[in-house]
């Protein structure tokens, strides 16, 4: 006798995202830890500065965060990523409480352009400033320059709240003691103890105009400019920068926080539609044109996740650029635009997590 009905085969659900296992877990602060990842295979790579995406599951719907790597793909073994507990926070709080090494975590591929190649004849000063967790990135880049520019040097100035929360320190200690001609390492602190001898208070752009007044009395470098921290440093920072005359292109900024973003969020919430109309939107996905309606209280990338479209994104704050799109027709409005180059935003890119529709006949393509 004859089969004639075909026995169904069971289907397997693949994982979309890198699964990642936790080796060890390092207490760096009382509110901060470092989880670093057996190599998977095929090995990750990744730049220095770059994030990694984590992607959990909290009361049935799925969140994502962006974490900076805190590792050099040239110098470390394992890939890791530092984690600053914030108040109330889904991803910081579990990941500081409740992981484990054994643990997996699905992440997305590495990403972001806050980073830099490197070579050995280069002969470049970097200058690094830092707040708090934004010395996360900093460290990858700072431990990729020591190993492969050994012509180059270091300036860093990092920013933190007292001496116990000084992310690294140990680390930065000995990095300091292996290379005392090329790195000098500048600690501020906001509330230090009474004992405490360096600098105090806010980041000064008197302190950060004698740093960088450096670059004058050594000409034979070419300087190169990292910052990433809290707003006020950063724009601070940007500040002294623009009235040295250094040029945006040799100038890298990387932020965690959005406050405009975040502000239309809440306007959002509250109604406030700032003239925004709802609209269709055309987006194209995988060559697939798909028409989403977006209301004035949702992004492009909101209203084409609800509609069960599969887009890229990561921080959701116009930040990191994993759901840039290009338009093709049509204009949007971008609460953020921080993440896209001049060139970008020449170019037609936009942010579709931050973007809101201002015409009737917008084309997005997702590249």
């Amino acid at each position: 006798m004859f089969n004639f009905f075909k026995k169904k085969e069971k289907e397997v659900k693949v994982n979309p995202f890198l699964p990642l296992k936790v080796r060890e877990v390092v207490r760096e602060t009382s509110d901060t830890v470092t989880l670093y990842f057996e190599q998977p295979e095929p090995y990750l790579e990744y730049k220095p500065g770059q994030f990694l995406t984590l992607v959990m599951e909290f009361d049935g719907k799925e969140q994502r965060r962006s974490y900076s790597l805190c590792t050099s793909p040239f110098v470390d073994p394992f890939p890791g990523i530092s984690v600053k507990r914030v108040p109330e926070g889904l991803f910081s709080n579990f990941l500081n409480e409740k992981v484990f090494p054994g643990k997996t975590l699905n992440v997305v591929k590495p990403m972001g352009n806050f980073t830099t190649e490197f070579h050995s004849k280069n002969r470049r000063h970097f200058f690094l400033i830092a707040g708090g967790s934004g010395i996360t990135p900093i460290m990858g880049i700072l431990k990729s320059v020591l190993v492969n520019e050994p012509q180059s040097i270091i300036s860093l100035i990092y920013c933190s709240r007292n001496e116990e929360q000084i992310i690294f320190n140990k680390q930065l200690e000995l990095l300091q003691l292996a290379n005392p001609d090329r790195l000098t390492v500048i600690h501020n602190l906001s509330q230090p103890s009474e004992n405490w001898k360096g600098l105090k208070g806010r980041l000064s752009p008197i302190v950060l105009k004698e740093l960088f007044a450096k670059a004058e009395y050594e000409p034979r470098y070419e300087e190169i400019y990292f910052m990433c921290g809290p707003e006020g440093i950063m724009e601070t920072t940007q500040q002294v920068l623009d009235e040295l005359g250094v040029e945006r292109e040799r100038i890298h900024r990387e932020s965690f926080f959005s406050a405009a973003a975040h502000q239309a969020h809440e306007d959002a919430l509250k109604g406030i539609n700032n003239g925004i109309l709802t609209r269709d939107v055309t987006i194209i996905l995988e060559g697939e044109e798909h028409v989403v309606t977006v209301p004035p209280s949702k992004t492009v990338l909101e209203s084409g996740l609800a509609a069960g479209l599969n887009m890229p994104y990561s921080c959701q704050s116009g930040l990191c650029t994993a759901c840039r799109g290009r338009v093709l027709s049509g204009q949007v409005k971008m609460d953020e635009d921080a993440g896209l180059s001049e060139k970008e935003l020449a170019a037609g890119y936009v942010l579709c997590c931050v973007s809101r529709p201002l015409t009737d006949d917008i084309k997005i393509t997702i590249e």
